[in-house]
């Protein structure tokens, strides 16, 4: 099934670039382009994107505001964040407003596609050097009752849910391997314990900044 894609994002090239190997990518449908929050708030929606790729460094609203108020409206469009930005603060920002994942401007191209796929499905993405900065945070042990009340397997998945790891790369990184139904089947469980509703408020609340 094809995913329909949008774009907010400021510079011209780079929205018709991105836009154009969407479209040239069997699976891949750029449904709507704005160059600014303001008509993305205003417009986007009607569009019926299923993944949303945002900037965070635009004009006058951020791309985190945007991305707050289009999730206000509905909240089941996935926001994967396209930015130049890899600070803590603007990651964090990002993570706990709601976004799915964050990758860098510099992503490889079957990078990009590979995480929108993964995020459409429920999972989140982040580019290699985020999920460095990410882990550095998490470097304190959880103290939460309900991360406590996970399984030993949970815990697991859930740290590598943490540095960024797809559905299928943990079901090859746990041992003795395990098929990506269950590894589906300990997020959900995750999920329900943590009280959260996707992967990066799962984190947010196992590991606390």
């Amino acid at each position: 099934m094809t995913i329909r894609v949008a774009i907010v994002e400021d510079t011209e090239a780079f929205r018709k670039g991105i836009a154009a190997i969407l479209d040239h990518s069997d699976g891949f449908e750029c449904v709507a382009k704005f160059a600014n929050a303001e008509d993305a708030v205003n417009n986007l929606l009607d569009y019926k994107p299923e993944v949303v790729l945002m900037d965070i460094g635009l004009p006058k609203m951020s791309g985190i505001e945007a991305m707050k108020a289009l999730k206000a409206i509905n909240p089941s469009v996935q926001f994967l964040m396209l930015t130049i930005f890899e600070d803590d603060e603007k990651i964090f920002a990002a993570l706990q407003a709601g976004a799915n994942g964050y990758l860098l401007k510099s992503t490889p191209h079957e990078k990009l596609l590979e995480a929108i796929r993964e995020v459409k499905h429920g999972g989140s993405a982040m580019s290699a050097q985020v999920a460095r900065r990410v882990i550095e945070v998490f470097r304190q042990p959880p103290q939460q009752k309900e991360v406590l009340d996970l399984s030993e397997r949970e815990k697991e998945t859930l740290t590598l849910l943490a540095k960024g790891y797809t559905n299928k790369e943990i079901s090859e990184k746990i041992w003795p391997k395990i098929s990506e139904h269950t590894v589906r089947t300990h997020i959900h469980r995750i999920y329900e314990k943590l009280h959260v509703r996707n992967r990066a408020e799962a984190i947010l609340k196992a590991f606390p900044k």
